[in-house]
């Protein structure tokens, strides 16, 4: 009997134990049709035909006043752009990618002689840093447990619109 009593309690040790947390979770409720990112609110929305479904507070690239237009200026892109895919195994966590630069973000850098840039993505937090306002080279960053939620929510192709 006490060797059936141990052998209960190991099994379920091991099932808590595999329990544990994931970074992918699951979403079962209404398809996220567009996200929107205010950034002088500093605010993320994520909608289903209008209507705001989650809502977040964000950070953006360390200059992000006006429309990312170079490599390195610091600033998170303005306009219409998707979502193309979903990193998983991302340096901040997880992430989920923004298809800049457009066509005409490309042509205005040719234009000048500069580089777009690129590698626009929503993620999580620094690891090892200090969460600080503005601190991404352009990108949109949440919390790690909120983009695990937001990484759930968002499929690839899913219209992102970023405003001033």
């Amino acid at each position: 009997m006490r060797i059936f009593r141990l052998i209960v309690v190991l099994c379920a040790t091991l099932v808590v134990a595999s329990c544990g947390s994931s970074k992918f979770k699951r979403y079962n409720g209404p398809e996220v049709t567009s996200v929107q990112i205010h950034k002088t609110d500093r605010k993320m929305y994520l909608l289903h035909d209008g209507k705001v479904l989650k809502q977040y507070d964000v950070a953006l690239g360390f200059a992000p006043a006006g429309h990312k237009q170079v490599e390195g200026d610091g600033k998170t892109p303005e306009g219409t752009y998707t979502i193309s895919h979903k990193n998983p195994n991302s340096e901040f966590h997880l992430s989920l990618r923004i298809n800049y630069p457009n066509d005409q973000d490309r042509a205005y850098a040719k234009s000048i002689g500069k580089p777009p840039g690129g590698d626009i993505f929503i993620h999580g937090g620094p690891r090892n840093k200090v969460y600080q306002r503005d601190w991404t080279a352009g990108c949109i960053a949440v919390s790690d447990k909120q983009i695990e939620v937001i990484y759930s929510m968002i499929k690839p192709g899913t219209p992102i619109h970023i405003l001033p």
